[in-house]
This record gives structure tokens, sequence and C-alpha cells, in this order.
């Protein structure tokens, strides 16, 4: 009796926007060690803060919606800081350990997670300044309209340029978590005192945009941001608006969804801006690359400011300004995304292809130097990546 031979598994990739697609962009070595290998970064400083500010912001919506948590400000030792300590302790279990200039690891229970020469009070670091000043500037004004929390997108699109015998699959799996802003919660809470009512009632696209739509219900997905504006000639400025139009596309395929109207994105940082962002946003100044421009007195404290002096005590408005960015939805934007997108699988596909096929690492995928991404590197070592000045060594 003759037995059949099993056929070998067909397996679709599967890319998420941010863990894979956007982290390939920002350097295809570091991704392939960091994302497809067994080499955990010691120190990652973007990866943990971005995990970081993105938990803490849905854990405080969640107390805010089940505690009855009404009232703003929240008081930080209390009230937000023990959200920062349930967040932490999710990304410990990850292997995810915080920066010790970035986080303080004392707990009130008495106990240590790393070092801290302060054994009775934690320390309001540069993370948690922001987690306070994230929850206090926007929740009074988000936390009401978000109808839906972490909803998770999936979708599946042709392979670019697939090769029989050569492509992995003729598919691949594109996934995302967004929060959804719902027309309803947006009309219960029509109020000139919501922040973010009142930024998009000034937008005429916005306003365009919803009355084209058959019905009255439609969505404005939102996605934060641990990070400075970054300038309107800088690759992460198109990347960000091509997630978001993703995920646009991605709700589209959802049952339940309604129109989107809108994408909001939350660059954080600029909440509390510490000497290298003011650097940042001095430098996009003076060259014209930002698209919120200070006035008056942030514009003179800006463009007098240097390294050796304190950081500038700038406006409330000037900051929310540069911390909230609409993203427009319209057909040819959602397929330009798309298409981009779909290139840079592609890319990924064929480093994967190439290491399969017997070539080294080095060779299959190609570094992307850029000073602020390679510092936070613990890959430099032994990167053929001219940026960084550490001594380098050789792996076969």
């Amino acid at each position: 009796m003759s037995l059949s031979v099993r056929s070998k598994p067909y397996i679709i990739p599967e890319y998420s926007l941010t863990g894979d697609l956007l982290s390939y962009l920002t350097c295809g070595l570091q991704y392939r060690y960091q994302n497809k290998g067994t080499l955990p970064p010691s120190m990652p400083i973007q990866l943990w803060f971005g995990e970081f500010i993105h938990g803490v912001m849905e854990e405080a919506y969640l107390q805010w919606k089940d505690n009855d948590l009404k009232e703003f400000p929240w008081d930080w030792k209390t009230q937000i800081r023990p959200i920062e300590e349930l967040i932490d302790k999710r990304l410990r279990s990850r292997g995810l350990y915080p920066p010790s200039n970035l986080f303080c690891p004392y707990y009130e229970e008495g106990h240590q997670q790393g070092f801290c020469d302060d054994l009775e009070h934690p320390h309001k670091l540069v993370a948690s300044q922001r987690a306070e000043a994230a929850i206090n500037v926007w929740g009074p004004h988000l936390f009401p309209l978000i109808d839906d929390a972490e909803v998770r997108l999936k979708g599946i699109r042709d392979m670019p340029h697939y090769q029989k015998g050569i492509s992995r699959s003729n598919y691949y799996g594109i996934t995302g978590v967004i929060d959804v802003l719902s027309s309803v919660n947006m009309e219960v809470h029509s109020s000139s005192s919501n922040l973010i009512l009142k930024i998009l009632e000034e937008d005429p696209i916005f306003k365009k945009k919803v009355e084209s739509f058959d019905s009255k219900n439609y969505e404005i997905i939102i996605d934060y941001k641990g990070m400075k504006r970054p300038p309107v000639n800088s690759p992460s400025w198109n990347h960000h608006q091509w997630q978001v139009l993703t995920y646009s596309w991605l709700r589209s395929m959802q049952n339940d969804s309604n129109p989107v109207a809108k994408g909001i994105l939350f660059y954080l940082n600029e909440l509390v801006p510490f000497k290298g962002d003011i650097g940042d946003i001095k430098a996009d100044v003076l060259s014209e690359n930002t698209d919120v421009m200070p006035l008056g007195e942030d514009k003179n404290k800006i463009l007098k400011w240097h390294s050796k002096k304190d950081i500038p005590e700038l406006s409330d408005n000037f900051k929310i300004k540069r911390s909230i960015r609409l993203i427009d939805m319209d057909y040819e934007s959602i397929q330009h995304s798309l298409r981009e997108f779909d290139n840079v699988v592609e890319d990924i596909e064929k480093c994967t292809v190439a290491e399969i096929n017997g070539a080294s690492i080095q060779k299959s995928w190609d570094p992307r130097p850029e000073k602020r991404t390679c510092d936070a590197c613990d890959f430099k070592t032994f990167c053929n990546n001219p940026e960084p000045s550490s001594q380098r060594f050789s792996v076969p």
C-alpha cells in the first residue's frame, strides 16, 4: 500500500503595520535582528516608550470608563502612577525593560524592579512626565469620544510581484490595532469645551467629508506616537500618514464599521519637550520644515535657545497644536498608502528569500543609518552601518 506524502504547509506571511512595516522602514537590519531574530534589545528606548505610552493611554481610558474617574487633572502619584506600574509589569513580562533614566523602577508595595536611589518615593522621570501630560491634556477631550478601544484589524492583500516557486505565498496578511471615535459619541459630547471637536469643526475638509456621507454615522481613527512631531520633509511624516490611511482601509473591511471621516495622530512627546526635542524643533523652524510654526514669544524662545540654556517654557497652546495631527481620508491617498506598504512587504520578502537561499544576514538586509536610531540600537557593534562611532566586530 502506498502512503500519500503530506504537502508542505501553506503559510501566509503576516505583517503588523507598526511592528513590521514601520520597523523595517526605520532600519532593515535592526528589524531583522530585533523582530525576526532572537536578539531582543537590552535597552529598547523607542520600542519600550512606544509600547508604554500606548498601554498607559488605553488603561487610563478603561479606568475613566469603568471607575467613573471623570474629574481632571488626575493626581500623578495616586491615580496615574499605579497605571504606569501596571503597564511596566506587563512589558517586563514580555522582556521589555525601561532604561533607568526614562522610568523610575520603584514600586509602592516596597520592592524594586531595578536601580533607584530613593527607596521611599518613585521619581517622576521622562516617561512619567509625558504620561501625566498625555492623560491630563488629552484625556478630558478624548476619552468621552471613544467608542471602541484597541480595535484589532486584519486584512489580506495580494503578494506584490508574486512569482510561483520563488515567492513564499501569493497573499500576505496585514494587521493593526486602533482606537475608534464614534460620531454618535461626538454628538453626545458636542460642546465647545471639547478641544478635539473644536479642532475638527474648524477643518473645512472634515466638514465637507462628513456632508458627503449618506449616513450620519461615521468614525475617526486615532493613534498615539511616543515621539516628537517629525519634520514635513522626513520619511516618518509620510510613513505615519500611510499607516493611518491603511488603518482606514482595514477598518472598512469589517462588517460593523462606518465610513472613516478623519485620522488623528497624537505626538505625545510634544507635550513635554526636552533639550533634544527643542533642538529639533528649532532646526525644523529655521528650515521651515514644520507645519506648526511658533509665533510671538514661543518663536523668540525657540530661536534664541541653545544647548547650554535651560529648556524654555513654551505655551500650552503651541505644545497642544504640535501634539495633534489630522490625516485626510480620500480614495486616492488610501490607495497610494496601500501601494507603498505593498512595496515594503515586497522588500521584506526579497530579504527573507535571500536569507533562506543562503545569503548572510548582513548581505540580505540593508541598514538605514540615522543617528537617533543608531544611538539606541544594541546591534551597532557588528553593523556595517557607518553612523555609530562604537567599535565594531564582525559576525560570521
